[in-house]
């Protein structure tokens, strides 16, 4: 099993945004439920932040099949992929999670004024990865 982040910014309008989220989220679990990817999505400041988990060789034809051919986003950057033992967001086809504070705060903490991921360094992305399990556990408790 394997773990990918990417960063990217969005294209959309401030007029299609809600409808283009809606959208890439049906298309995304949609997609992945049968392929048995899970994942986050977070989406700030005009940011995309986005883990996938599942196997490798379904990560990498969903990154060169869909996500690099989406007009929704550009300037991708994919951080390390790695291997790993569970999933952490196994629960979820995809989860989105909207704007935070404590996100905001944590990237005022890691010295960013706002929310700009294709400035992260792996450490920074690793970091975030946690700040998002406790988000989704938080949740999960409350649910």
């Amino acid at each position: 099993m394997y773990q990918f982040c990417y960063a990217s910014e969005s294209t959309s309008s401030k007029a299609d945004l809600l409808q283009d989220l809606t959208d890439i989220l049906k298309e995304a679990r949609d997609f992945n439920h049968p392929n048995q990817i899970t994942g986050v999505l977070y989406f700030a400041e005009g940011h995309f932040f986005q883990c996938l988990e599942g196997e490798c060789l379904v990560l990498k034809a969903l990154l060169t099949e869909r996500l690099s051919k989406d007009p929704r986003h550009k300037n991708i950057k994919l951080f390390e992929t790695k291997e790993i033992e569970q999933r952490t967001f196994g629960d979820w086809s995809m989860k989105y999670i909207s704007k935070r504070s404590s996100i905001q705060q944590f990237c005022q903490e890691m010295g960013f004024e706002v929310f700009t991921p294709n400035d992260f360094n792996q450490e920074q992305v690793d970091a975030l990865l946690l700040e998002l399990s406790l988000i989704e556990n938080e949740e999960q408790k409350l649910a």
